[in-house]
């Protein structure tokens, strides 16, 4: 049974099955899975423990209603009402019910807030997914009573161990063979795996195909009528570097890596919970947090300071007060109403905790708030470690200038200040027993993980990073020890970040997890070779862009070779290139450029993605917590809520009817249709400018032929039709 359906199988198999799955995954499915698995351990098993085991779990004196919540078989059994949960039917569970105190009423003290509620109907809608119990969910053991972790063993896990330069002629059965294919050291890693396997690389992509897709992928834009003929002449062998080097300085390839790290960073611009006209927790100025990340991404900012400067700027840099900005990073998250209580303060430092490590470290590390965590080596006690440092960290609106009305040092209202942090007053936490507030045990000192703190004998909180966790808050020595060349995982998975984008799918397949629960590296020692390269060349992303689009891998050709196909059908030694979807972003950028109505300013204030009026890029567009646009939504932008490991993509029958429909398409296509009547004088002539503005060639005889008899009568209307089809057209969002 592959792996993608295993959710569903859950309620007929055993837990150990599928974990057993989920270790191995390496299918597109693994992130969703594992992404349910850890939504389970943040969000519902700790409402479970503190609010329903007392009554409904092995440990109750009676079982209340016959209904148990600490099994996952038991629960989906239910109790004397019936069935307890419908796995991806909110509506048809009966504990949704009970929780809504509709007929019945669990818990029966009080109602759970409501973002709880929701909490557990994204956790029904996606599965239910919930793995076996353990001992340590005994919701009577303290948190001294966690098993102790074997550090030496825990090291020797792949994703903990220092990545190293490695030789294609390590790979077991990798005789010299393909060096006249390969471009660079990167394709003898794949031609060996493919050897492997039994399996050759494919032909190159025409040139067209392979400008096109390197346009799309560096700048998220498609090539012009120029750059493609250009391009066409040039039989030199330094056509593609020449290329390469010419997107990479653009101004545009700031913009289309820009939401690439925006996704990662969960950037938004409001809260998910804003009541009646209060905006004092919204970001009217997020914007400059978002052109500070184009700029610095344009100017090639080494990762390494890019990772600084978004969690410590005003430490590194007191000085320096625009690179402040960065801080966005941290300051843009989520903030919830009353402010300063505990159990919301906790809740706040979750979602930083997760932001970094999830997004910077490929940790799964705010599953271990309730509890030490269930795959990985880490401790509760490292969690609140680093929860220490967020909590002696500030929210702060920055004024803008000096002319701002402030109270203290900050702006009174938001739409006047940039939504910063800076230090607060330092403090380590206690040990919040099964993540509830008001249960508190031992005092932790501030400082990193321990599985990735150099030293094998000192605690997670040792001062061995820049300024030491004990100096202020801890987020210099945090930002230090994120991207200190003794951490394995920082570097691995900001490689594999850029991979995915370049490549179509990641070597680990589950970019947010390099835990026990994540993939294993298809291409080990390349992800490795890769990883270590990059930091020798500065931490410079443009390096590691230009030795991807460089390779023969990314140069082959997109066919499907039946007899390959049937060997590896995922494609996973890296046979082919895999067509593509394109983004939103990029498909609407794609309609502005071909329409002439693309606005090439870059930076500046959030825009409505739908209004006609406005040709400024996609990247541009205000995202919301509370009320994300449904242009974004409808074509699979992240949930800005939480950080994002990658897009899922769905196809439905609301996306066509969209595109059919939209006022901004429909406005666009008109605009197509007149750009292409007014520059050339006959019809031949003006289909063939509408095949290239679109599709970047010329039409075939048989569109040629279509499209002569659709627009035979000349009227405007058909040439608007002519216009729209193309633009919805596959072809126009698809990449070869």
């Amino acid at each position: 049974m592959p792996c993608s359906s295993l959710y569903r199988a859950f309620v007929l198999t055993s837990t150990v099955v599928t974990l057993a799955c989920f270790i191995n995954a390496n299918s597109p499915a693994a992130e969703k899975d594992i992404k349910s698995i850890e939504f389970f351990e943040r969000k519902i098993r700790p409402v479970l423990v503190a609010r329903c085991y007392e009554c409904h779990s092995s440990d109750a004196d009676l079982v209340q209603g016959g209904l148990r919540v600490d099994d996952p078989q038991a629960m989906l059994r239910g109790g004397d009402s019936g069935t307890a949960i419908s796995p991806g039917q909110p509506a048809a569970s009966l504990l949704l019910a009970a929780l809504r105190y509709d007929g019945m009423e669990m818990p029966p003290d009080e109602p759970l807030p409501e973002n709880v509620i929701r909490d557990f109907e994204q956790w029904i809608e996606w599965g239910a997914v919930m793995p076996e119990a353990s001992a340590t969910d005994d919701p009577h053991a303290e948190a001294a009573d966690e098993p102790e972790i074997d550090w030496e063993r825990a090291r020797q896990f792949w994703a903990f161990q220092p990545p190293a330069l490695h030789q294609p002629s390590e790979i077991a059965g990798h005789e010299g063979a393909g060096s006249s294919w390969a471009a660079n050291k990167l394709d003898r890693f794949v031609f060996a795996r493919l050897s492997q396997h039994g399996l050759s690389p494919n032909p190159p992509a025409s040139k067209r195909t392979w400008l096109r897709r390197v346009s799309f992928d560096l700048t998220g834009l498609p090539p012009t009528i120029e750059e493609v003929e250009a391009f066409q002449a040039d039989n030199s062998p330094q056509a593609k570097l020449r290329v390469v080097d010419r997107f990479l300085a653009s101004p545009q390839h700031g913009e289309r890596w820009a939401r690439i790290w925006l996704d990662v960073a969960r950037y938004a611009e409001d809260q998910a919970h804003i009541v009646g006209n209060n905006d004092s927790l919204t970001y009217p100025n997020a914007y400059l947090y978002r052109d500070w990340v184009i700029h610095a991404l344009a100017g090639d900012m080494p990762y390494d300071d890019f990772v600084r400067d978004q969690v410590a700027a005003d430490l590194l840099h007191p000085g320096a007060p625009e690179r402040h900005v960065a801080l966005g990073f941290l300051g843009l998250g989520p903030k919830y109403y009353r402010r300063n209580d505990p159990e919301v303060m906790a809740d706040e430092w979750e979602d930083r905790i997760d932001t970094v490590s999830r997004g910077l470290l490929g940790l799964t590390v705010a599953c271990a708030r309730c509890h030490d965590h269930k795959y990985d080596p880490v401790p509760t006690a490292d969690y609140y470690a680093l929860a220490g440092v967020f909590a002696s960290t500030e929210m702060f609106n920055r004024p803008l200038d000096e002319s701002v009305e402030t109270n203290g040092p900050q702006a009174k209202k938001p739409q006047d200040a940039v939504h910063i942090v800076r230090e607060g007053k330092p403090q380590d936490l206690k040990v919040m027993i099964r993540g509830d507030a008001k249960r508190l045990g031992e005092t932790v000192p501030r400082g990193f993980l321990t599985v990735l703190t150099p030293s094998q004998t000192e605690p997670a909180a040792a001062d061995g990073f820049a300024g030491g966790f004990s100096n202020g808050s801890g987020r210099a020595a945090l930002a230090d020890a994120v991207v200190h060349s003794s951490n394995p995982l920082t570097a691995r998975v900001i490689v594999n970040r850029v991979w995915h984008q370049l490549m179509g799918a990641p070597i680990v397949a589950t970019p947010s997890n390099f835990g026990s629960l994540g993939g294993r590296p298809s291409h080990p020692l390349l992800l490795d070779d890769l990883a270590v390269r990059f930091m020798n060349a500065g931490w410079s992303l443009k390096w590691l862009q230009r030795e991807i689009v460089l390779s023969a891998t990314y140069g082959q050709s997109s066919e499907i070779d039946p007899v390959q196909s049937e060997t590896d059908p995922d494609n996973q030694w890296r046979w082919r290139m895999p067509r593509r979807r394109l983004s939103l972003e990029a498909y609407r950028d794609a309609i502005l450029s071909a329409s002439g109505g693309l606005d090439t300013q870059i930076g500046g204030r959030s825009i409505d993605p739908q209004q006609t009026s406005t040709g400024r890029r996609t990247v541009y567009s205000e995202v919301s917590r509370l009320d994300l646009s449904p242009m974004l939504a409808r074509f699979d932008f992240p949930d800005p809520n939480a950080h994002s490991p990658g897009r899922h993509e769905t196809t439905t029958p609301l996306q066509k009817l969209f595109l059919l429909n939209s006022p901004f398409l429909i406005h666009h296509a008109s605009m197509l249709a007149e750009r292409i009547r007014t520059a050339r004088p006959t019809d031949p002539q003006r289909i063939t400018l509408a095949w290239q503005l679109v599709y970047g060639r010329t039409p075939s005889d048989e569109e040629r032929e279509l499209a002569e008899r659709y627009v035979a009568d000349g009227s405007r209307e058909r040439w608007n039709g002519l216009a729209q089809t193309l633009l919805i057209s596959n072809e126009m969002f698809m990449l070869d």
